[in-house]
């Protein structure tokens, strides 16, 4: 029997945890509850955890500094909730290291499914190696990006860290560099799910990978923009690109 995937529910409000936790061990998941950072910190020492669903507003440190927190330690996947509606709010909570959000109030069976899907692509499912990625670094014009640590290397040596959205995203382009892809297809591999209604959101995270890229967003030389249609990723070479999975 494989293991189930452990997921912690971190929300102050009990009625949801305690109806999260009832339904997610229909699906076959254990989830664990925390009310503020203190217990899931706790949780998360205590645990092998597999996903966190994080709640933005917590009492004490909020879940952006949580969510930061989280993913300066690990690369454990996070879905955040948030009652806010401010697209900023979710830009805020998809560059402190979320895999994806939801807005409350939600539908269970649809957590249930992004779960799913966040698991999926982690590759914490329990069921065999990443869905991006066998060798662990790929080289490309002089930078080399590091799958196990998450962080690119320029071609000056210095360390570059990436969020979870930014490495999905380069990863994409990687594995099919010179090809235009639309916003809409980026949004589904960054986010982990169909894209929804804020569409500059990936446009503000190519951005931000053109930053960590130290790629000109005047005159763009590795991301270019293809005006009405999406984006494409111009590099010359890459190396190790044969052992990407398709």
């Amino acid at each position: 029997m494989q293991p189930r995937s452990q997921i912690l529910i971190v929300d102050d409000d009990e009625g949801i945890t305690a109806l999260l936790r009832e339904y997610l061990a229909r699906f076959g998941f254990e989830a664990h509850v925390a009310g503020d950072g203190v217990a899931m910190r706790e949780q998360l020492a205590a645990r092998s955890i597999d996903l966190v669903v994080l709640d933005l507003m917590l009492p004490g440190e909020d879940g952006l500094v949580l969510a930061r927190d989280v993913r300066q330690r690990s690369h454990i996947p996070i879905i955040m909730l948030t009652a806010r509606s401010n697209p900023y709010d979710r830009v805020l909570g998809l560059e402190s290291g979320a895999d994806d959000y939801m807005s409350k109030p939600f539908e269970p069976r649809e957590l249930v499914a992004r779960i799913q899907t966040v698991l999926r692509r982690a590759g914490a499912t329990h069921d065999g190696a990443s869905p991006y990625i066998r060798s662990d670094v790929i080289r490309f014009d002089g930078w080399e990006l590091h799958r196990e640590d998450r962080c690119l290397t320029s071609p000056a040596g210095l360390v570059v860290a990436l969020s979870n959205a930014e490495f999905r995203l380069l990863s994409t382009f990687l594995q099919m560099p010179r090809r235009l892809f639309s916003r809409d297809q980026l949004m589904e591999q960054a986010r982990g799910r169909a894209m929804d209604s804020f569409e500059r959101s990936i446009d503000l995270l190519v951005s931000r990978l053109r930053q960590k890229l130290a790629d000109d967003p005047r005159e763009p030389r590795m991301i270019k923009t293809v005006r009405g249609a999406g984006y494409m990723f111009n590099v010359q070479s890459v190396q190790g690109g044969a052992a990407w999975r398709n």
